[in-house]
Parts: C-alpha cells; sequence; structure tokens
C-alpha cells in the first residue's frame, strides 16, 4: 500500500463525500498498491481491485494472481476470486458489506468497469450508491510523489541512452529489426522490466505513426524514427530520437532546425502556471514557419498510463502544476519529401519554478548520424 496515495485519496473522499472508493484499472491499482498485478493489464477481466475506506483496506484479485498479490500486500488483507468458478463483482460485494460498506456511497471507475459488471455490482449491492472517481484519480495522478518522480527520470534516461546504444550499433545495410534488437537488449541490460510501444520507423515508413520494426534495410540518406517507452512497476517514459543513415535528405536539416528550436522554447515556457493552450499556440507560431501540417497537440502527461492529461494542445485551459511529468514531441509526419522527423522529451514541471529534462542522456539537437 502507497502511504501517501492512500492519505490524499481519503482526503479527496472526505472533500467529495464518499464513504469509500474501489480502484478497478490496472493503472488505478498500481497506483494505490504500489505493485501491478501482472496479468491485468493484459488480461483486463481478470479484475484486481483496491478498496479503501476510511478506516481499513483490502485487495481482491483473481485467484491465478493471488500469491503474487499477498507476497506484495504489506499486511493488506486479499481476498480472491475463483477465474472460472466466482463472479468478480458478488465477491467485491461480498468485500463491501464485510467492511460495512452495504449503504455507503462508493467511489468507483466508471469509465473502466464494463457495463454488465457495474450492472452486476449495483444488483448486489442496492443499498449502496455508486458514483464515478475516475476523475478525482486521473487529477491525483497528475502531481507525481517524490518517489514517482524519482522513477520517472531514471526511465527517461533509460529510453534515452537506449535508443542512443541502438543507434551506434547499427550500420548502413542492417535492417530495423537489427535496431529493435539492440534498443531491446539496451532497455533490459539497464534494468527496466519491460517496454511498450517500440516504434523503429525508416525511410518511407518513418512517415508513419506508430509502427514496429521490419526487415526493411537501412540505406543512405534514410531517415530514421525510434521511439520506445520503457517500464517499471507499470510506469512509462517515452524517448523520441531520429537519426540520418551517412548523410541527411534534402531539408531534413532545415526542418530539425525548427523542431530543435520548438523543444527549446517549449522547454522555456514549462513552468507552474504556464497554461496548456498557450504553450500549443506558441509552438504554432515556430513551428508554422515550415508551412507544414502541425500535430493536434505537442505534449500530454505520462507514467501509469502512456497518456494523460494535462495535454499541450488548442483544448486544454489547464495551468501546469509542480510535480507534473509531460512527455512533449515537435514532431512532422509529413514533410513531403518522403520522411517524418520526431524529437520526444521527457520534462518535469519543477517546483523551482521551471522545467528539469528528464531525458538528458543522448543529444539529439543534432541529427544523429549512422554509418
Amino acid at each position: 500500500m502507497r502511504e501517501d496515495v492512500v492519505t490524499r485519496l481519503r482526503e479527496e473522499m472526505e472533500r467529495v463525500g464518499l464513504d469509500a472508493a474501489v480502484a478497478v484499472s490496472p493503472e488505478n491499482f498500481g497506483y494505490v498498491a504500489g505493485f501491478v498485478v501482472p496479468s491485468q493489464p493484459i488480461m483486463r477481466w481478470r479484475h484486481a481491485m483496491a478498496v479503501v475506506g476510511k478506516d481499513e483496506i483490502a485487495y481482491v484479485c483473481v485467484d491465478m494472481e493471488e500469491t503474487t498479490v499477498a507476497g506484495k500486500a504489506g499486511g493488506v488483507p486479499v481476498r480472491a476470486w475463483g477465474e472460472f468458478s466466482d463472479d468478480a463483482m458478488a465477491v467485491l460485494a461480498d468485500e463491501l458489506r464485510a467492511m460495512g460498506l452495504a449503504g455507503a456511497r462508493i467511489g468507483t471507475e466508471l469509465d473502466y468497469l464494463p457495463a454488465a459488471d457495474f450492472a452486476r455490482l449495483r444488483a448486489a449491492m442496492p443499498d449502496a450508491g455508486f458514483v464515478p472517481v475516475d476523475a478525482t484519480l486521473d487529477r491525483m495522478r497528475r502531481i507525481k510523489t517524490p518517489d514517482e518522480i524519482e522513477l520517472l527520470r531514471r526511465l527517461s534516461r533509460i529510453s534515452d541512452k537506449a535508443i542512443g546504444d541502438a543507434f551506434a550499433a547499427v550500420s548502413p545495410g542492417d535492417t530495423e529489426m537489427d535496431l529493435g534488437a539492440a534498443l531491446t537488449r539496451s532497455v533490459y541490460e539497464q534494468g527496466a522490466e519491460q517496454f511498450r510501444l517500440m516504434i523503429v520507423a525508416t525511410g518511407k515508413r518513418s512517415e508513419l505513426p506508430n509502427v514496429g520494426p521490419t526487415d526493411r534495410v537501412l540505406q543512405p540518406r534514410d531517415v530514421c524514427r525510434v521511439e520506445i517507452f520503457s517500464m517499471i512497476g507499470g510506469y512509462h517514459a517515452g524517448v523520441c530520437r531520429t537519426a540520418v543513415v551517412s548523410e541527411p535528405p534534402e531539408h531534413a536539416e532545415r526542418i530539425w532546425a525548427n523542431l530543435v528550436g520548438c523543444k527549446h522554447m517549449l522547454l522555456d515556457m514549462i513552468r507552474p502556471g504556464a497554461v496548456a493552450r498557450d504553450i500549443y499556440a506558441a509552438f504554432l507560431a515556430e513551428f508554422g514557419k515550415l508551412g507544414l501540417p502541425p500535430i493536434a497537440f505537442v505534449g500530454h502527461g505520462i507514467g501509469l498510463n502512456l497518456h494523460e492529461a494535462p495535454y499541450l494542445a488548442a483544448h486544454d485551459d489547464t495551468a501546469l502544476e509542480a510535480g507534473t511529468v509531460m512527455g512533449f514531441e515537435p514532431l512532422v509526419y509529413r514533410t513531403g519529401y518522403g520522411y517524418g522527423m520526431q524529437l520526444k522529451d521527457m520534462v518535469l514541471v519543477s517546483d523551482d519554478g521551471g522545467a528539469e529534462l528528464l531525458s538528458d542522456a543522448t543529444d539529439n539537437d543534432r541529427l544523429i548520424v549512422i554509418g
């Protein structure tokens, strides 16, 4: 159990008049408990739930994961439901009743919980009132704890260094798969538990947003976009770097200079109190000098999800707060010259009034050259 998170959650429960809150998504179970149930993110019907009452807390999980959860629970009671013999919602309802919450006002993640599951939960507890707690948990997760910040700092450097290592490990004539293999090796050598959304896009494929490696051979004047989200404990840090093979193609250095200029402008603007849409408007003005189509956002929160609020976008009037960690990414997928380019970094909105660049292992202010 993460005591600091549970304390904050109980304060929020008191503020909005809740008797209990139930975290049911892999992200928010991990946020409350401090660990990820291994199969829950990929088999999302295997519900793991953290029940936080005013004075007690309990975990409910699938029987397959009971030993894992019990081993990490730190004294929190664990109740298992049988994957093939029980209804997870019936077991959750029984646990809520055992905690004296049969007629309580309970917050849960209605954006996550399937409608059929919620219908069974509500039918099993007709005297309870269920209200959404998604926005409360999302708002809490925007401001990272010191431990979260340190973990995201470490992950940012792992992702960043892994890309630099991968570019250094390949030569013209190698393949995107070779890049992917070198990238994977570095991520694990540095201590990441896993990774998500590896993007290796070279040549014409660099125009495609989210594609993995293929057997395509690296050729002179290729642009290579590589991005990876290294993970530890369910947290992500995404970094993207762009390289060229042997030498840059036509117009690449001019376009890259604009993206790098946007990066440093954004770093100067990201600070407590800065308004997200104002930062995006400044990006549009600078990037617009290229006359190329802009991305609909240039940054987003990150942590237990790849994308979290706030967004540096026209629709978001959020004032940034100290403790927010964001990925920001000046990019253009379609330059009109047969390649795309992207520069993605991790940044902390610092309590000293500025921004701290977390992804500081590989310098990409100039295009990296392979070979």
